[in-house]
């Protein structure tokens, strides 16, 4: 099996791999203690949990949409 048949380089692997690793990130900043009925708790409003983590999960998310439609120039071949 020739490389120029695999659907991806090892560059869009680097690519997706970070991108996995910034939406896990992303996940794991909203994650924390919820409210409860008998307690409240104002830490499910802090802007952690609202406006950081999600901006995190985006840019992993449209970074993995750039590393599947990435394509590495081909190094011409002199004959």
């Amino acid at each position: 099996m020739d490389r120029k048949d695999l659907a991806f380089g090892k560059i869009n692997y680097i690519f997706l791999a970070v991108s996995m690793a910034l939406v896990v990130i992303g996940f794991l900043l909203m994650s924390g203690a919820g409210s409860t009925e008998n307690a409240y708790n104002p830490d499910i409003f802090s802007a952690r949990r609202i406006k950081v983590a999600p901006v995190v999960c985006l840019i992993g998310f449209v970074s993995m949409i750039f590393a599947v439609v990435y394509r590495p120039k081909d190094k011409e071949v002199e004959k």
